[in-house]
């Protein structure tokens, strides 16, 4: 399978069907599942984000498929927030086109790198889309992988 999509930013009304796609893809995950079920609120997909604008989604055939955040940073760089893709659409590339968008948009938006917090199980797909390891971080629910991905301009 291919990983035709169409791209497109995100919109209030795509904001229950992507909370639930994040639900489904994050369940999916046996070293996930358990905390996020004692902690259903980590599943959110901030209105504020959709509105302004820093989240997209991939469709096709009018569904949405998977969705990527980028947020701003302080520093003038850019935060992968969320990446999610439909668990059973998993390793047809839906995810690094996402990521690829996420990293233009980035770009465009004047950032010279993309920050991650990745979960382990994410690592060796982070490492193949040019990011690297920078240290760790503490979330609330263990220890996430920080990692970095210098933008080219392009």
């Amino acid at each position: 399978m291919t990983n035709a999509a169409t791209l497109r930013r995100a919109d209030v009304a795509d904001h229950a069907a992507l909370e639930s796609l994040q639900s489904r893809a994050s369940l999916n995950n046996p070293g996930d599942r358990g905390a996020l079920l004692q902690h259903p609120d980590a599943i959110e997909v901030a209105l504020a984000d959709i509105l302004a604008g820093h989240v997209f989604l991939a469709e096709r055939d009018g569904t949405i498929v998977g969705f990527g955040t980028v947020l701003p940073r302080d520093d003038g760089q850019a935060e992968l927030d969320a990446l999610f893709v439909e668990p059973a659409l998993w390793r047809q590339g839906l995810g690094r086109l996402l990521l690829e968008h996420g990293a233009a948009l980035a770009r465009l938006r004047g950032a010279a790198a993309l920050h991650v917090v990745a979960n382990t199980h994410a690592e060796a797909f982070y490492r193949s889309s040019g990011f690297e390891a920078t240290g760790t971080f503490k979330t609330r629910f263990g220890s996430g992988l920080l990692m970095l991905r210098t933008l080219t301009p392009g």
